[in-house]
Parts: C-alpha cells; structure tokens; sequence
C-alpha cells in the first residue's frame, strides 16, 4: 500500500503544481496585454491556446492511454507543462527593454531643478507610425499550448487510476484530498501574481529611479515572466516520482491468494505472448484498441445522465473561464483605478484651452490634479514647469487647472487620482462575495466526479473523462476569454499608442459599462448551469425510482414465481432509459 500511497501524494501534487501555474497564468493575462500591447480579446485568444493544446490529444490519451503505463504518461506530460512554461518566459529575454509611453522628457527625470515645457514636445516622426509590432506574443501562445498537451493525461488518467485500485467506499475520500490540496494552487498562483506584479519587469537591467510610473499605473508592467520560470520549476519537481510508479496496482483490500493468483495468471499469459513477434504483439493490440473506439464513444453518449453533466460543466465553464481570466482587470479597473468617464472626459476636453501647445490626444501620461481630476497628460492640464525626478516629479504652473478657479501656482503629480473611500468597502464586499460563492461550488466538484464515475461502465471511465474534457475545454475553455475579452474591449474609453504608433492595449475602461457587460455575462451563463444541473438532479432521482422498481419486481418475481424463467414483468428500456450504465 506504500506505492498506492506515493501515487496518491505524487498525484495530489501534480494538482497543486498545475493549478498553481494555470492561477499565475490568469493573473498575469493583464501584464501581458500591457507588455506586447494587444488588446484584451487576442489576449483571450492566448489564453485559449492552454485548451487548444488539450484538443489536440485529449481524445487519444484518455482513450490509448488508459491501456498503458498511466503513471508514465503523466510524468510526460509534467515535462511538457514545464516546458511550455518556460517557453512562456522567453520572450522577456529577446524583447529588449519595456518602453511606454510617456510625454515627460527624460532629461527632466535626471535633473530635478530643469524646467520644462512638456507642451511643447515634437511629435513623433511619421515615418515610426508604420512600424511594425513585437510578434513576440507568439512564444506565449505556443508555449501556453504546449501547458495544455502536457496538462492532458493529468486528469483522466489520474482520476482512473485511482479509482481502479483504491477501495469503492474511498474513492471520494481521496478524490475529495487531491482537490483539497489543488485548491492551494490558485491561492498560492494569485499570491505569486500579486507579488510579481508589483516588481518592474526589467528590474536589475535599468536604473529604477528614472521610472516615471508605479504599479498603479495602466502602463505599468510587472516581472511576469519571472514566475512562469518558478511555476515551471514546480511542475518539473512534480513529474519525478511517476516515472517510479508501476503500471499497475493490487486492488485495496484484495486478498494476498487472489493477488498471487492473478500474478500467475498474468506471467502465463505473458509467457505465451513471447512466442509472438513483438511488432506482431504491438500491431494486434493497438488495432484491439483501435477498432473498440467509436462503438465504446457511442456507448459513451447514449447515456443521458454522462450528456447532461457535459452540458451543464460546459455552460458553467463558460462563466468560469470568463470569469477567472478578466477577474484581475475587472478589479483593477472598477475598484482599483481612478478616473471615471466624466473625470476622464473632463480632462481631455482641456486641449481646446492648449491648442497652442499641439498636445497630442494619443498620449496617456495621467497626472492627477489638487482639485481630483485626472487629466490624460501634463500637457492636457497646461502645466509649464516641473520638479522632482522619476515617481516624484511634480508639474507646476498648469493652467487648465487655474481655469477651474485654483491658485496661479496650481499643480498636478504623476499618475491617475485615487478612488473614493467608499471604492474599499464595496471591493472587501466583493471579495467576501466571491468566496463564499468558491466555496460553494467547490462542495459539488467531488459529488460531481462520484455521479459520473457511477454512471457509466468502469471500461469507459478513461474514456468518459477524456471526452469531458475534451468537449469542456474546446466549447467552454476557448470561446470564452476570446468573446468575453471582444465584449470588454468595447467598453475602453482610452486606448493605448504602441511605441512606434498604432492602437495598444486598453488603458481606462467605463467602470459602469465593464462592470455591466463581465457580471451580465457570468450572471446569465450560471443561471442557464443552474438549469441544467436542476433537471440533471430530477433525471438522476427518476433513474433511481425505476432502477428501484425492476428490482423490486424482480425479487417479487422469484419470490412468487409469477414470472417466467426467472425474469421481471418489465420493459428493460422503459427502466434503463440512459443506455448502458452503472448504478449510481
């Protein structure tokens, strides 16, 4: 029982690994968009590769791969997460500095007592607005769904591999730690996220003094390249001891005669396969397996209650996946930031009062003004000098801000104005919200695997959890961030100049409109999976009665000897309605 036991650590690990490098995954999906300047639904797009990779084998290992060395296979596939994650990373190393935008002279940033005239600054020559983007963003992709081939065999090869040697009446005890256990990788993965992003991302190669942004800022870019090297790291140590695990494993609570048995049984059979030619051995097995796939997947399918649980985990994954992946931009943009779209428009209608100035509308360098506006940049307030150097540096003499009845001296600082208190009362309310809302649906994960685990025969567990993750990851893992992310992106009142000139990455969203459209979305999708899991519950119970009626005729039927040969008074395909399957 040692072995069982290191496979039950090694798998709980596993769990924790990959969610932990999934979680850090989501909470970076804003530096990333900021780092190459993309917008948020080709960020989805990457984000979606991870269940693209999936697609592309799911079927075959779950199916296959139930007939081989499981334990092997899932070590595989931790080396290509590890892999894929630092691939991921890659790009940082290749890319060169992070340059953002910025109307504020550098020079100013080194010489504290220089004044300046940020309005009058040049425009960008024309011939750097055609310049191409970094195509760079393509290593994430590749790398992300390199994360998703190698995640493959984790879940239904695990899954069944425990439930085929560990006790019946345990297999919700163990399922129930594994998933305890993975639970920490997300909390672990967010925390890793939070502490990243507030490290510049060439921290170590530039002088950070003469930075002119802080985290706050929209601009802002963390060293998010730094964790998918540690969570790659993780994943790698968790790939080690399934390589040392058999290919199989006595049944808990089987006898040691009836173990023995079986082992000679096996050693004669193998004996007689030696006789064989192993390619001949090979070529007879695969086409066994082969030939068994498409009755076994319209077995599969036939059984009502596998179908409903497909359908419901797809409508609920939507909302999750759609959920989890703008969950950060949402906080950041709703409770985080400062500028609503009245201060926003306020500050930017200023460049009527500097048209002399030539300020440019496509720059976003916020500053914030004494009086609680943001303007979009020194220039938009009218400031004419300024003092300090980096984060400090201070504009004086602005006066778009005088003409909203300030002091002659007014003055503005680097960076958009903070939100009202009431902003941190509602966000604690949020987040208290939302875990009691992950609580509650974490309690249904296990009953849920233990519904589908007794609903279908034990020779298509494999099967029957591949095909879920198949259909869940392709129709519930993709679509989501990419029409999620196109909604989001309509709700932008500012966007972003790449260096050389085009359209970047959002930098303010319409807080209202944000907050509308991402919990209008996720409110609609849970309700439509509450629906479905509400009629699956009513189909489970009325299997139940008429599974409980056929043998209860059946006992009635020996009893009295009312019916002939043995055999209920009943229509067998009135009972088992589903097709083919196992008692729950």
């Amino acid at each position: 029982m040692c072995v069982f036991q290191l496979f039950l650590a090694s798998l709980a690990f596993v769990y924790f690994a990959k969610a932990f490098a999934g979680a850090y995954m989501k909470s970076s999906i804003t530096q990333i968009e900021r780092r190459f300047d993309i917008p948020s639904s080709l960020i989805g797009v990457i984000d979606g590769s991870f269940e693209m990779g999936n697609l592309l084998i799911i079927a075959f290992v779950s199916y296959f791969g139930a007939k081989l060395h499981r334990p092997r296979l899932i070590g595989i596939g931790c080396l290509i997460m590890a892999v894929g994650s630092f691939l991921v990373a890659l790009p940082h190393f290749f890319q060169g500095l992070y340059k953002y935008e910025t109307s504020v002279s550098h020079k100013a940033a080194v010489n504290s007592t220089e004044t300046i005239l940020p309005c009058l600054f040049s425009p960008r020559p024309p011939e750097c607005e055609k310049a191409a983007g970094s195509p760079m963003w393509i290593y994430v992709f590749l790398g992300n769904m390199l994360r998703g081939i190698g995640e493959t065999p984790v879940m239904p090869l695990g899954i069944s591999y425990l439930d085929d040697f560990s006790r019946e009446e345990n297999t919700p005890f163990y399922l129930a730690c594994i998933h305890t256990v993975g639970i920490l990788g997300p909390m672990f993965g967010f925390m890793l996220g939070s502490f990243l992003s507030k490290i510049y991302v060439d921290t170590g190669f530039v002088n950070l003094d003469t930075i002119t942004i802080t985290y706050k800022d929209s601009r802002w870019v963390g060293a998010w390249w730094l964790g998918f090297i540690v969570t790659g790291t993780v994943v790698l140590l968790s790939s080690i001891p399934f390589f040392f695990l058999p290919k199989s494993l006595p049944k808990q609570g089987q006898e040691q005669e009836e173990i023995q048995s079986k082992s000679t049984e096996l050693a004669t059979k193998t004996e007689q396969e030696q006789f064989l030619p192993e390619e001949t051995q090979e070529k007879v097995k695969f086409q066994e397996m082969a030939k068994d796939f498409i009755p076994s997947l319209k077995r599969l399918f036939r059984n009502r209650i596998y179908s409903l649980i497909i359908l419901a985990s797809l409508v609920i994954v939507n909302g999750f996946i759609g959920l989890i992946t703008f969950k950060p931009k949402y906080i950041e943009q709703v409770y985080g930031q400062s500028a609503t779209k009245a201060i926003f428009l306020i500050g930017t209608e200023q460049k009527l009062c500097n048209g002399h100035c030539f300020c440019s509308v496509k720059h976003w360098d916020p500053v914030c003004a004494y009086n609680g506006m943001t303007y979009a940049s020194p220039c938009l307030a009218g400031c004419q000098t300024s003092t300090g150097m980096g984060k400090e540096m201070v504009f004086h003499n602005c006066t778009c801000i005088n003409e909203a009845g300030l002091a002659a001296n007014a003055s503005a600082v680097l960076g958009q104005c903070p939100r009202k208190d009431d902003c941190d009362i509602k966000f604690k309310i949020y987040m208290a919200l939302s875990v009691i809302g992950s609580y509650i649906s974490a309690c249904g994960g296990t009953p849920g695997y233990i519904v589908l685990l007794r609903s279908i025969q034990p020779d298509l567990k494999s099967l029957a959890l591949g095909m879920q993750t198949l259909i869940v990851r392709t129709l519930g893992g993709i679509p989501p961030p990419i029409y999620f992310g196109a909604l989001i992106d309509r709700t932008c009142l500012k966007w972003g100049t790449k260096h050389c000139g085009g359209r970047g990455a959002c930098r303010l969203y319409n807080a209202n409109a944000f907050r509308l459209t991402y919990l209008g979305m996720i409110t609609g999708l849970y309700f439509l999976a509450n629906t479905v899991w509400g009629y699956l519950y009513y189909s489970i119970v009325k299997r139940q009665k008429k599974i409980a009626l056929k043998n209860q005729s059946k006992e009635n039927g020996q009893e009295s000897n009312a019916v002939t040969n043995g055999h209920a008074n009943i229509n067998i395909a009135d009972i088992d309605d589903m097709g083919t399957e196992c008692t729950i």
